[in-house]
């Protein structure tokens, strides 16, 4: 899949960070627009021009990294801690494909969807 517009960075930043860690996952795909938008251009001149001219870009990876990371409990390490903190406490927790088809995508992912058209 082609990744070219900011929608495009929102979901596919989105996506990997619902299974990853959220800093190096913005830091990947905070590069690869460095490098589609300002080939050749140096690093510190292309983040300048990111943020002046492509701000849109820099919103949606940020936001996908950010906002996607709770579509699962291993996306987000306060999701786990919470889910854990929870169960020691004797109250009974979703399994991880139990949080996903029970709030994550009838609640979160229809949120995003309702996002992209809002933002992008």
């Amino acid at each position: 899949m082609n990744v070219s517009t900011p929608a495009h960075y929102f979901w596919a930043s989105g996506s990997l960070s619902s299974f990853l860690d959220n800093a190096p996952t913005y830091l990947t795909f905070f590069s690869s627009a460095l490098g589609k938008l300002y080939p050749g251009v140096p690093e510190a001149v292309a983040v300048t021009r990111l943020i002046t001219e492509n701000p849109n870009y820099l919103l949606a990876i940020s936001m996908g990294s950010v906002f996607m990371g709770a579509n699962t409990y291993i996306g987000n390490a306060p999701n786990f801690m919470v889910k854990s903190i929870a169960e020691e406490a004797g109250i009974e927790m979703p399994s991880f494909f139990g949080y996903m088809f029970k709030y994550s995508i009838p609640f979160l992912v229809v949120l995003f969807i309702i996002i992209t058209f809002i933002f992008f």
